[in-house]
């Protein structure tokens, strides 16, 4: 009887241990021949998921998912035949860099990027206009200037967003004001912490013409400038640009002149304005109501604003 009980719970050990050995069903891809039959949001799961086991763990390129989307879609690729791709091109690769199969015609107008454990990422775009997001491929919402922008020839992610991009045809002019050809420059604060970005020519003012923080920028207490750098702090992450100044091609990006001013607290605060230029106007409206002698004005203090307006101002 007790070589009865012996055995039976040797056996179930055996049973216990061979359980374990084996990976559970749910981390398994799986996916009908016929993967275009499913839906993209359960495509990429399974390429993922069959990406992650035969690289010990490793996510899939942005790069080659989108080539696996766009077989599917436009050359019916089969899983059987992703999931051999998927082999090659992990054959004596370790670094994870990819290239698209030799003899192909693959040229996407569009691109994945994806912020990976929540960084920062950004990814190289096949156009130069301004991005458009087509496609929310993460669980995270994607939401434009908050986490995800675009600038000439590149998509920057952040907090989990994972989209497909494409040009959204509207160019970096239009009717909002000389973009100076997309040359914009970027400066953040990581961690709230203090750092200085050099401008990319002499001269000219800076403005900030993209918040891409979640905490506010405003000149004077999150970021500024100091003769050939712009300075950001107190998490302050933004896009900025130059006016007036030389580029090095013998001319003038923008001769307009701006100031920004800010009011802190609701207090009131004066900023210098060259009078030479006339009274000033609002141009754009960064925080508060700004309404014209209520919360700015113009006398003969100077250029003033309170009630915690914060607004940048060109001549009229």
């Amino acid at each position: 009887m007790i070589r009865l009980v012996i055995a039976l719970f040797l056996a179930s050990l055996s049973l216990t241990a061979a359980a374990q050995s084996r990976p559970p069903v749910s981390e398994r891809a799986y996916a009908p021949e016929n993967i275009g039959s499913l839906p993209v949001s359960d495509q990429i799961r399974v390429i993922e998921k069959e990406y992650r086991e035969q690289s010990r763990g490793r996510q899939i390129p942005d790069d080659q998912l989108d080539f696996y989307l766009d077989q599917i879609k436009f050359s019916r690729w089969t899983f059987s035949k992703i999931k051999n791709d998927i082999a090659v091109s992990l054959r004596g690769n370790s670094n994870g860099n990819w290239n698209p199969p030799p003899g192909g015609n693959w040229n996407p107008g569009n691109v994945i990027c994806s912020s990976k454990d929540h960084r920062y990422n950004e990814c190289r775009t096949p156009f130069r206009g301004r991005a458009r997001l087509v496609e929310n491929i993460s669980d995270t919402r994607c939401v434009e200037g908050r986490n995800w922008g675009s600038r000439q020839g590149l998509v920057w992610v952040d907090d989990g967003c994972r989209g497909r991009f494409v040009d959204s045809g509207n160019g970096w002019g239009g009717s909002g004001g000389n973009w100076n050809n997309g040359q914009t420059f970027r400066c953040e604060s990581e961690g709230g912490r203090y750092r200085e970005c050099r401008k990319p020519y002499s001269g000219g003012n800076t403005v900030l013409v993209r918040q891409l923080s979640s905490n506010r920028c405003t000149e004077g207490y999150s970021w500024g400038e100091k003769r050939d750098i712009v300075w950001v702090s107190n998490g302050c992450r933004g896009e900025f640009r130059l006016q007036g100044g030389n580029n090095g091609s013998g001319g003038n990006w923008n001769n307009g002149y701006t100031v920004t001013c800010s009011s802190y607290n609701g207090a009131l605060r004066t900023c210098a304005w060259d009078r030479n230029r006339g009274e000033p106007r609002l141009i754009e409206r960064l925080a508060g109501r700004c309404s014209e002698r209520v919360d700015w004005g113009y006398d003969g203090r100077g250029l003033w604003v309170k009630n915690s307006c914060s607004a940048r101002f060109g001549a009229r």
